[in-house]
């Protein structure tokens, strides 16, 4: 039986602990929000910006924003207080993983299948026919006999675009299996994907580009999700030849790749933000089908969510801020590349850090750790609730 009102209304004269059901139960303490994280870029800047503090000790702060060692070695060791908040789910990497991300897509896709769903399943058309090799060598082969064309191959576990090469021969692949076999005779093999290439891709003065975007997983459970109106489009510093594979700064947008070219733009960081981009499309294609084009955006988005609701360990202290990478071909149909969990917020020039820093302050608001918000915006700064 607990003491008085203030007691079972979960009230304590210690402002840091309430009574729930006989226990104390810790709560954050006053004073400023306690942070810990490994990064010093934009989030760290942000972060201070709050007025928030630093601390070293994973238990004595509020927030934890790591990186994927800290996730990996010290998440399940570590008592979280109800109030404290981690910037990754656990097996973030099911939809973040190339190979994991199409695994669980081809999934989905089949259960809905097997539920009688056709339409629904058939609206899963939006990642390019894949497979995860050495594993499935042998379907890969069989359909590059049926279809041919230029595949594109990507290491399962490598970001900004390392490792990646391009296919147009049977052959090349053969020579890659011989590679791969003797390279990891004495070390863990790594998987690659081999994805049939996007190779008519919408370009923009002569070149490719691909999309990124910012979404905010609040949980899975139930699934609630937030994308930020800004972004920016990725674009090659060579114009686009389908037929020169082996020219990475034709092929691969990514800015780790396109910055070690010569004639790499510094001023613009070979980006256009997603505002001038829209106001080109709808120049060339009107406003009603580019509104299109995004809605299809937000539906690719929703679906790959889906595809792992069920299987990311649902927890109340994380949530996740995911990089997705799409691409839009000639015919104006959405391709989604890939899902990072650990998008840069480094920034490469003044634009970039303004745009960085507004989208992860407005994060830190949904998040909500000063507990300001009732929990049903429907807009939160520069973010949009588009699932819950």
């Amino acid at each position: 039986m607990l003491g008085n009102s203030r007691e079972r209304k979960g009230y304590d004269q210690d402002k840091s602990w309430v009574v729930t059901g006989g226990w104390r139960k810790k709560t954050r303490a006053p004073g400023p929000i306690r942070f810990r994280t490994t990064f010093r870029n934009c989030i760290l800047d942000t972060l201070k910006r709050r007025g928030w503090k630093e601390v070293e000790d994973d238990s004595e702060c509020d927030l934890n924003w790591m990186d994927r060692d800290w996730i990996r070695e010290r998440f399940d060791k570590v008592h979280l207080e109800p109030y404290q908040k981690v910037n990754h789910f656990r097996n973030h990497y099911e939809l973040t993983r190339k190979d994991t991300m199409v695994k669980n897509l081809k999934r989905y896709k089949r259960q809905l299948e097997k539920d009688g769903k056709m339409e629904e399943a058939a609206q899963f058309n939006f990642f390019p026919l894949t497979f995860v090799l050495p594993g499935e060598y042998l379907l890969y082969v069989e359909a590059f006999k049926k279809i041919g064309g230029t595949w594109i191959m990507k290491p399962v576990g490598k970001s900004q675009g390392k490792g990646i090469f391009l296919v147009d021969k049977l052959s090349q692949t053969v020579q890659w299996k011989s590679d791969y076999r003797l390279n990891n005779q004495e070390q863990q093999a790594e998987s690659y994907v081999a994805q049939q290439y996007i190779d008519s891709p919408l370009l923009i003065g002569g070149r490719k580009f691909d999309i990124r975007l910012y979404v905010l997983v609040k949980s899975y459970n139930p699934l609630v999700v937030y994308m930020y109106r800004d972004g920016f489009a990725r674009f090659s510093v060579a114009r686009y030849e389908k037929k020169n594979i082996n020219n990475t700064f034709v092929h691969v947008t990514n800015v780790a790749v396109q910055k070690t070219a010569a004639d790499y733009d510094a001023d613009t960081g070979g980006k256009m933000f997603l505002r001038p981009l829209k106001l080109y499309l709808i120049s060339k294609y009107g406003h009603e089908r580019v509104n299109e084009l995004f809605c299809e955006i937000q539906l690719v988005v929703i679906r790959s969510l889906l595809s792992v609701q069920k299987i990311i360990i649902n927890d109340k202290h994380c949530f996740e801020l995911y990089g997705y990478d799409v691409m839009i071909d000639e015919n104006l149909k959405v391709w989604l590349i890939e899902v990072n969990a650990f998008p840069s917020l480094t920034a490469n020039t003044k634009d970039d850090y303004n745009l960085k820093c507004e989208m992860l302050d407005d994060m830190l608001s949904i998040i909500d750790l000063e507990g300001r918000l009732n929990g049903n915006e429907d807009q939160v700064g520069g973010f949009d609730l588009i699932y819950s």
